[in-house]
């Protein structure tokens, strides 16, 4: 059986699906593998249109009940998570990376004050400093290169969160449509788990890998973000990372952001 997997075109991603997308781990499914930045990927999973595919947690509240969430795969950062950046400590006007994405919902929370506007996410930081925008916020490698263009932190929304909730900030997970069956959704759990820990043990291979959607980081900025984002949460988010889950899209539903979430975990 084939499935079409979607990541988005992004370091940590890469590494790790390489083993899946190169055949390096057993699968019961061949891989039509597909790169697309990640809003895209929240709509096309909207509409049931991808079997497997990396999401925004925000995306969940759309499409809960019709995927499975994978406990492995997720993208956590415990104490950090996208950074709003700008050239006024009170922005009125705030570039966010799409409507579904996970930044997007958290400066709502976090500043629901302010005005947004979708601006792409690679287009941003140039939005800021050209002073489009009041601020903007950074998710990918923006994350940790902001200060070498001069870009100032406003709020580091991984720390709001941490400091609201006590948990790690749950941005992206890796989810299978239920329609394909709870024993496909397992193997392909299964797989990704797979994937992830060949890409732990083989990681400068790895690496090399991710460095073709680094968007000219280079090796040590490369691992570091990589670092960031495929850690102990994304083996295994364990109880503290499916709460963070529940908690965001609960919260986001309280203040009338989001529908009631359908969550299914395996």
């Amino acid at each position: 059986m084939e499935l079409l997997i979607g990541h988005s075109p992004d370091p940590d991603d890469a590494f790790m699906f390489y083993a899946l997308k190169k055949g390096l781990v057993k699968a019961p499914f061949t891989v039509r593998e597909f790169l697309i930045d990640i809003e895209t990927l929240n709509k096309l999973a909207i509409h049931g249109r991808i079997d497997v595919t990396a999401v925004s947690t925000h995306a969940m509240a759309y499409i809960g009940g019709k995927y499975y969430i994978l406990r492995v795969g997720a993208s956590m950062g415990l104490k950090y998570g996208p950074v709003v950046v700008g050239n006024t400590a009170k922005p009125e006007l705030v570039a966010v990376p799409g409507t579904y994405t996970t930044a997007t919902l958290l400066v709502r929370l976090a500043m629901p004050n302010v005005k947004t506007v979708e601006i792409p996410f690679d287009k941003i930081m140039d939005a800021v400093r050209a002073g489009v925008v009041d601020a903007g916020v950074l998710i990918h490698e923006g994350q940790i290169t902001y200060e070498r263009y001069g870009l100032r932190k406003i709020i580091d929304l991984g720390e709001w969160w941490y400091e609201e909730t006590k948990l790690p900030t749950p941005l992206g997970l890796d989810v299978v449509k239920a329609s394909l069956g709870i024993d496909m959704a397992k193997a392909v759990k299964e797989a990704l788990l797979e994937s992830i820990k060949y890409a732990m043990s083989h990681r400068e291979e790895a690496l090399a890998y991710a460095m073709e959607f680094s968007r000219g980081l280079n090796m040590g900025d490369t691992d570091r973000f990589v670092r960031m984002y495929v850690n102990d949460y994304t083996m295994d988010m364990g109880v503290d990372g499916e709460k963070s889950i529940k908690v965001l899209l609960e919260m986001g539903h309280e203040r009338g952001l989001l529908p009631e979430p359908q969550l299914l975990f395996i």
